[in-house]
């Protein structure tokens, strides 16, 4: 059994985790304009990781400036892509971190996930995973992507390190101290 108190980083995916999976696509005369619904949800999940200590990335494997513009907001600065093979930035981010795989958890939802969440200590499903998916998941949130899924995955590994309630504390301080 894997200690979920050694987790130091949380790695995602984006469409179907952060997202419904829904895209929406609209043409100019000069650009396509291309749509995604993100939970403010998930956002504030952001928050309760950085105030935990623990280091948060994007791997997605579609490239879009949505995924982009919503992780600069969220000044998330490991972010890969438009990446179908997740392992290659997976191992830089193990090595940029001196991290091993029992140090990280992972959230996904499809087949492209997989090989991440074979290796990682805790590979966490979304509620509308992909079965394959969530057959090898230790746990599965009961919200779907797009609709606050990263965060109740966030919350449940602070909920079982036992610091879910003193992050949150933690952080409405800073917010009232603002």
């Amino acid at each position: 059994m894997q200690d979920i108190n050694k987790i130091k980083m949380i790695i995602s995916d984006v469409d179907g985790v952060w997202t419904d999976g829904s895209i929406y696509k609209g043409f100019s005369s000069t650009e396509n304009i291309e749509l995604k619904k993100f939970s403010v949800s998930d956002g504030a999940a952001v928050a309760l990781i950085r105030e935990a200590g623990l280091k948060v990335a994007l791997i997605s494997g579609r490239k879009s400036a949505a995924t982009e513009s919503r992780a600069s907001e969220l000044k998330i600065q490991d972010i890969y892509n438009g990446t179908l093979n997740k392992i290659p930035p997976y191992e830089e981010l193990k090595s940029k971190y001196t991290l091993s795989d029992d140090e990280i958890a992972y959230v996904g939802d499809d087949l492209i996930d997989i090989p991440i969440m074979e290796k990682v200590a805790f590979p966490i499903a979304t509620n509308n995973a992909s079965t394959p998916c969530k057959k090898v998941a230790t746990y599965i949130t009961k919200k779907n992507g797009g609709d606050g899924a990263f965060r109740e995955a966030v919350e449940w590994i602070l909920s079982e390190q036992g610091r879910l309630d003193s992050v949150i504390k933690s952080l409405q301080e800073k917010v009232k101290n603002q």
